[in-house]
């Protein structure tokens, strides 16, 4: 059939095609309008995570700033992709559910199950910035003029949209508060052992000055002790930043190993501080036995000070991270009850429909004309 015959046939059935048409079209506008769901959107957006690029992680511990940053990397430092992911997680639905109630929402007596048909109905964008824009379907029941009540469903979609942000924040801060335990119970162990050893060359300078009275010694060797104590702190600062490295990356990983270049170096020149070279201070090999005696007892209390002290201050700061209660997300706009539903598109679908059943019903004549013909056809034939 050519289409100029084909064209014929929907002309000619051109009535029954309309009227067909305009039912359909019509139907399908009182089944949205009138007893479909709607659906609401409520938009909640949040700006993307800081970034601390002045500092890395070597450089993050030598200048005695926050441990938490070396477990894992610090939640702060993360990028918004992590925040979507962490938003699409289980863990953020079900306290959404738990938080607002849902399972009765969802008709779910299984608070899982509940979760993930909420899961379905996220929807997140991250713009180029790393702004991301955050919002979930709510839906009223059929015949929503009726048997629901719009408002409040409007409300409700506001309400999820932004306490899945207050569940992004709780996550947050429940593994700031771990990692923050986790360096500081590392931290404490460093702080004890450093104790016991304050404690050993404490009690020995204090047994030595008794047992040979007050030995003075020449300013270089003072100035010596100074440099060689610095230079051990700053070895240990590092061997406890890459005790707690180990426990999270691979043998292989370039900042582990850096830090591990940093203390070869550190060790070589304490090496040659210790014994003797053109380019360093009076060695203390050098030093008459007594007086000798007691600089490498002066060099190692002030060496256990100047550590405690350091671990000290980052146990504190550990403690007093492990416990804080700031908010970790930053809120550009949060959500509010949309003014109008996001769906059904009662218009557009209308037409759609009726569109659709257009081109079906005309096909349907045009089939039901090229039968025709054939038959006629045969007929004349015989």
């Amino acid at each position: 059939m050519s289409w100029h015959e084909m064209l014929n046939v929907i002309i000619y059935n051109r009535i029954n095609i309309i009227k067909l048409t305009l039912f359909t079209t019509v139907l399908v506008f009182v089944f949205l309008f009138f007893i479909y769901p709607i659906s609401y959107r409520a938009t909640v957006t949040i700006l993307p995570p800081e970034k601390n690029a002045s500092m890395s992680g070597l450089g993050s511990l030598l200048a005695a700033q926050d441990l938490s940053s070396l477990v894992s990397g610090n939640m702060s430092n993360a990028n918004s992709q992590l925040y979507a992911e962490i938003l699409r997680s289980r863990s953020a639905s079900v306290y959404v559910v738990n938080k607002l109630k849902l399972k009765e929402y969802f008709d779910e007596k299984n608070i899982f199950i509940a979760a993930q048909k909420l899961n379905n109905n996220i929807d997140i964008e991250i713009t180029k910035e790393g702004i991301l824009k955050l919002n979930v379907e709510i839906q009223t029941n059929y015949i929503p003029m009726l048997l629901d009540d719009k408002e409040q469903k409007k409300k409700l979609s506001a309400k999820v949209s932004n306490t899945f942000i207050e569940a992004l924040d709780n996550i947050n801060k429940q593994k700031l508060s771990s990692k923050a335990k986790k360096t500081r119970i590392y931290i404490e162990s460093q702080l004890k052992t450093t104790k016991t050893q304050l404690d050993s060359v404490e009690n020995a300078l204090m047994e030595f000055q008794k047992n040979n009275k007050t030995i003075s010694l020449p300013e270089q060797i003072k100035v010596a002790i100074d440099a060689a104590a610095q230079i051990k702190s700053e070895i240990v600062k590092s061997e406890v930043q890459l005790g707690l490295y180990k426990s999270n990356f691979s043998a292989d990983d370039k900042t582990l190993l850096a830090i591990e270049k940093k203390i070869e170096q550190l060790k070589e020149q304490y090496s040659k501080l210790e014994m003797g070279n053109d380019d360093y201070f009076v060695a203390f090999k050098e030093v008459p036995s007594l007086a000798k005696t007691l600089a490498k007892i002066l060099r190692e209390v002030k060496i256990q000070n100047e550590i405690y002290m350091i671990l000290q201050q980052q146990y504190y700061q550990e403690k007093i991270q492990e416990n804080r209660d700031l908010p970790t997300v930053e809120i550009l706009d949060e959500a509010i009850p949309p003014l109008k539903a996001s769906g059904p598109r009662v218009i557009f679908s209308s037409i759609l429909g009726g569109v659709f059943t257009f081109m079906l019903v005309s096909l349907f004549f045009i089939i039901k004309g090229k039968n025709s013909s054939f038959s006629l056809k045969d007929n004349n034939n015989k």
